[in-house]
């Protein structure tokens, strides 16, 4: 029996902001200033560090804002590259999203939930014999597993919030949304207005002129920097759940990466002004602190410590669960394109597709076992940006198969700003295929272990038209 439900449009303008802004703002805005001091030792490059990560952040989206205003519909970069290269293509994304890009980041952010939640109420410690249990000397399922737990059981708890209804989890990423604003105002103003701020000059522009910072260092602060601007992206996941998606997509990612970039330079010129640069380097080198707290406690103390942890467990909260939500559509597009397996494409009551959303949370908790939380996110980062890659790349070939088409929205700046963002996509490849080689050989190998389910999907499902249209229901 054909499934003949169909995804309800059901999401306007407002909520795309608001799953733009949810997906990017994670632990980054409160522990990636620490790693940037220890690179750049001057509080002004450190925020031309965020400055320039913005801007480039700001053209990958400008570059997918096109394409999605001209291809928009549930899947995201699924659908895009169907029309821009070929079926294989849009399956290796698809399939690299599921393997490590998507579920690894649901993982991740869990973790640190579970992290900021023990630093609160100390969590039992389950199996302690097991702690050393090992899976050929590299994975620790049972280390530190009451963490690793709660975090299996927040994804769990959020996945079947989400298979309840759309509405049910954007209205959660909207109230936690808010409360994180919320906290982040507190902190911009009390640090600002009340703070014990250090005494030497916060920000010395001569720093601009000395020479002290090498391109290379540069570089890898602003990565650090890039990581935490991360996720938006996403909202594409959700296209054919988004009314009028061609105009409301491209204006929703512009909008909420400038809110974005507006509040990661507000926060940290923040905690600039309430800790010197060897204080966060000492924090950096530290390796179990966290800026943020450092920088509430010297102003609001243990009570600061503990407001402070508390918005970071909220933080990780709302971005565990967008992430969750948008995470889970691509897989349903591609199984209804017969490019995943069947039951994927099946939607239930609610009009979502819970199977997709199942499949997703198990495998997420199966990597939280993992242990490899760094290892993952380096992974996540050398995936990823192959496909942000071919997305703007995608501007072009477009623009000469589709030249009559009509956009909603072009590009600023092209041909310039997409091929910046391409060439530091190329960079990015490039350095960590020599910095970290490990890394990027399991991610690679994460990704191409995607063409044998390919071709035993395309054997299982025959049949199945290759139309090149877009997948999802209007």
């Amino acid at each position: 029996m054909v499934n003949q439900r169909k995804l309800v449009r059901a999401l306007g303008f407002g909520y795309v902001v608001i799953f733009v802004v949810a997906n990017i703002i994670g632990s980054g805005v409160y522990k990636k200033i620490a790693p940037m001091a220890g690179e750049l030792h001057s509080s002004v490059w450190i925020l031309m560090a965020w400055i320039v990560g913005g801007i480039i952040t700001l053209f990958g989206a400008l570059s997918n804002a096109e394409v999605a205003g001209l291809l928009a519909d549930t899947g995201g970069e699924f659908v895009y590259f169907k029309k821009i290269y070929n079926r294989f293509f849009a399956f290796i994304y698809g399939w690299s999203l599921f393997a490590v890009i998507q579920t690894a980041t649901i993982s991740s952010l869990a973790y640190v939930f579970a992290q900021s939640l023990n630093s609160i109420i100390t969590l039992p410690n389950i199996l302690p014999s097991l702690n050393h249990f090992t899976i050929g000397g590299v994975f620790f399922p049972f280390e530190d597993f009451g963490v690793k737990l709660t975090a299996i059981l927040l994804i769990l708890v959020l996945t079947s919030l989400n298979i309840s209804g759309l509405k049910s989890g954007a209205g959660v990423s909207k109230a936690i949304l808010l409360l994180v604003f919320t906290g982040l105002f507190m902190i911009v103003f009390f640090g600002l207005t009340g703070g014990a701020a250090k005494t030497e000059s916060s920000f010395d522009f001569g720093d601009l002129t000395k020479g002290t910072v090498t391109l290379s260092s540069f570089y890898t602060a602003m990565l650090a920097a890039f990581w935490a601007y991360q996720g938006w992206v996403s909202v594409g996941f959700i296209g054919g759940e988004i009314k009028d998606p061609r105009k409301n997509i491209p204006k929703g990612i512009v909008t909420g990466v400038f809110i974005v970039i507006f509040i990661y330079l507000v926060v940290n010129a923040t905690y600039l002004t309430l800790l010197s640069i060897p204080q966060l380097e000492s924090i950096h080198l530290a390796g179990n602190q966290i800026a943020a707290v450092e920088a509430v406690r010297s102003f609001w103390g243990l009570k600061g410590v503990m407001f402070i942890s508390i918005l970071i467990l909220i933080t990780t909260l709302g971005c565990t669960n967008a992430s969750i939500l948008t995470g889970a559509r691509p897989y349903y597009a591609m199984a209804n394109d017969g490019l995943f397996f069947k039951g994927i494409g099946k939607l239930n009551n609610a009009n979502v597709p819970h199977n997709s959303l199942m499949w997703q949370g198990i495998w997420a908790s199966v990597l939280v076992l993992s242990g490899t939380f760094d290892q993952l996110t380096d992974m996540i980062i050398f995936a990823v940006f192959i496909f942000y890659g071919a997305t703007s790349l995608g501007v072009f070939i477009l623009r000469r198969k589709m030249p009559d088409a009509i956009r909603p929205y072009k590009v600023w700046g092209y041909p310039v700003v997409p091929a910046i963002f391409i060439l530091f996509c190329i960079g990015l490849f490039i350095n960590t295929i020599i910095t970290r080689p490990r890394e990027a050989a399991i991610g690679m190998t994460l990704i191409l272990s995607g063409i044998p389910v390919y071709l035993f999907l395309r054997w299982k499902y025959p049949l199945k038209s290759i139309s090149e249209g877009p997948a999802g229901g209007e």
